[in-house]
């Protein structure tokens, strides 16, 4: 399997539970954390590898044994007071300050970034050691608590449910669980003096001056998901959060739960309506259904921009055939020099994975029919729920459920430079 960022996570072990502890000064950027990892050898171990950014390491223990550990180049090296055998568990607790800072990419900065007023987290796919030690792959998936201690005035929307709330002394502390698998990547916490709305049983946090806009803009979102779970299956989560920052943001982004989007995606117009369909179809692809390996990241992006083209045609736009039609038009012009399958780093969040992705979805619609089709996708969200894909797992799916000559069809579009 194909390792798109071989300095980032460690196969020997997993992590079975993250417990995050952390103190947040919005006017400084400044984080107190503490981390406490449940992990799990996959093969004996003396030491294991935490990816983390650049902070203050003040200790780490390993089942309350203080432990020797070294902190440079995005590593924290731990050394293990005992010898774990495969299978054996231990506590890992490391605790930190500093002041947050976006890890370096291609795509600029990710993960914790301060905004004009508050912090949020968008951490695809390095981001997640901007803020906590993990293991940062996306085939370690886990349930997490998350605790954040901030001034009053802010809100905090962290993954999952919030199960306390208390105040003390001028700040609040707000207690997250997500008891759902998630990927460390989709780890995510907002920071804002929001406001909360209900529109359609979704809680929209957003800047108040924004409510009609915001009400207006997100409006058909209960439709919206009445169509995902009819086409993808039922919801996977136990709760659903949208975000809309007092910030200009490039694009929204997906987090397990949750979906962030700049104030400049909210016009009171729904001219952003398309990215509210794709942000909303990631729960199932992507959140739900996470890639075990970064090459597969069709299975995420190609899965929801092809949700948006559902959508258009649900709610009285474009069809997706007609949608199709055009983009094949488009990427018949542009470089056919990638695999879908395999696209490489440098091209990894490619607008062509994208529409290429949603095309391949629909010539095997087209060939099967839509029950057919639909089946198979209900099917396939709820054989992986909460678990991790591949693109050979999904060739070998469609390939359970239609007649062979699909799959030449479907890998001449993941694995042929050339459009089919």
């Amino acid at each position: 399997m194909t390792s798109y960022f071989p300095s980032h996570g460690d196969v020997r072990y997993g992590v079975s539970q993250y417990d995050l502890t952390l103190k947040y000064r919005v006017s400084t950027n400044w984080l107190d954390g503490t981390a406490l990892l449940s992990v799990v050898a996959h093969e004996q171990l003396d030491g294991l590898d935490l990816d983390f950014g650049q902070f203050r390491v003040s200790g780490v223990t390993v089942d309350g044994v203080t432990a020797r550990y070294t902190h440079r180049d995005g590593k924290l090296r731990v050394g293990l007071p005992w010898t774990l055998r495969v299978g054996a568990t231990a506590a890992v607790e490391v605790r930190y300050t500093g002041s947050p800072r976006p890890v370096r990419s291609v795509w600029g900065g990710l993960g914790w970034e301060e905004l004009t007023d508050g912090a949020l987290v968008a951490s695809q796919p390095i981001g997640a050691p901007s803020w906590f030690p993990c293991n940062d792959r996306p085939g370690d998936k886990v349930p997490y608590r998350i605790t954040v201690t901030t001034a009053s005035p802010y809100q905090v929307i962290a993954n999952g449910l919030l199960v306390h709330k208390y105040r003390s002394a001028g700040t609040t502390t707000w207690v997250y669980e997500q008891p759902e698998p998630m990927a460390s990547y989709l780890a995510s916490v907002q920071i804002g003096r929001y406001q909360f709305t209900d529109v359609g049983g979704t809680r929209l946090a957003h800047p108040p001056r924004l409510g009609t806009r915001v009400r207006h803009d997100f409006g058909r979102q209960d439709q919206m998901m009445a169509l995902f779970v009819d086409r993808f299956g039922p919801y996977p989560f136990a709760a659903g959060t949208v975000v809309v920052a007092d910030d200009d943001l490039d694009i929204p982004i997906e987090a397990q739960g949750m979906a962030i989007f700049g104030r400049n995606h909210v016009d009171g117009r729904r001219g952003h309506e398309r990215l509210v369909a794709h942000e909303l179809a990631h729960q199932w692809f992507g959140n739900s259904l996470t890639v075990a390996s970064w090459q597969d990241i069709w299975l995420h992006e190609g899965f929801a921009t092809y949700a948006e083209w559902l959508w258009s045609e649900a709610s009285g736009g474009p069809t997706a055939g007609e949608l199709a039609t055009r983009w094949r038009r488009r990427l018949e012009i542009l470089p056919q020099d990638f695999v879908l399958g395999d696209p490489g780093t440098a091209l990894l969040f490619d607008d062509r994975v994208y529409k290429r992705g949603a095309l391949t979805l629909h010539a095997i619609r087209r060939k099967l029919g839509d029950q057919a089709f639909f089946l198979i996708l209900r099917a396939w969200t709820d054989t992986h729920r909460h678990g991790n894909v591949t693109t050979d797992a999904f060739v070998a799916h469609v390939g359970r459920y239609a007649d062979p000559s699909v799959i030449p069809l479907i890998c001449s579009w993941l694995f042929d430079k050339a459009l089919p």
